[in-house]
């Protein structure tokens, strides 16, 4: 028996593989997800779960503080591909708002806007609780005393079993 059938077999496997994957655009980004409410159904059933969070962000020997709310976005593959995108990574980042801003991800929808959670950042701390399990994008926006723009804190933060997840940022 000739191994040239398994070989083109095997290459023939690759090759339609690869046309189910994702299609570099231009300058190489991945194209966008596709937004579908399912895949964001699951975050609002409610849940027993819960995120408190503390920003003890420093850098360059300043010390960062909120500035506004806390957001706390669903993880699904259209979130995970803007969030890549927004802040060069899925599991945390600190990046300029302004160049988040500047970052091109498409307009978001008033519906993906629908699933977003935000809480008051007082003090350093925000909480937010009723969560199901599963992963989630936790934004922060600070700023340090003196500095012109602020800072984007992302976390992804998984809850679990119901039990509170403590994050400091």
């Amino acid at each position: 028996m000739s191994i040239r059938p398994l070989v083109l077999a095997a290459a023939a496997a690759a090759a339609a593989l690869t046309a189910c994957a994702p299609v570099p655009g231009p300058g190489g980004a991945v194209q966008p997800a596709v937004f579908r409410a399912d895949d964001f159904a699951w975050s609002q059933r409610g849940g027993q779960g819960g995120i408190q969070g503390r920003v003890a962000y420093r850098q360059d020997g300043k010390a960062y503080a909120c500035v506004a709310s806390a957001g706390l976005t669903p993880d699904t593959p259209y979130t995970r591909n803007r969030f890549r995108t927004l802040y060069g990574s899925t599991e945390q980042a600190a990046v300029p708002a302004a160049v988040v801003r500047a970052r091109d991800v498409g307009e978001a929808g008033a519906d993906y806007r629908g699933y977003v959670r935000s809480e008051r950042c007082e003090n350093g701390r925000f909480s937010f609780t009723g969560l199901p399990d599963g992963g989630w994008f936790l934004i922060v926006p600070v700023r340090a005393q003196g500095d012109e723009g602020p800072l984007v804190l992302m976390r992804h933060v998984v809850t679990r079993g119901g039990r509170v997840v403590d994050v400091t940022l």
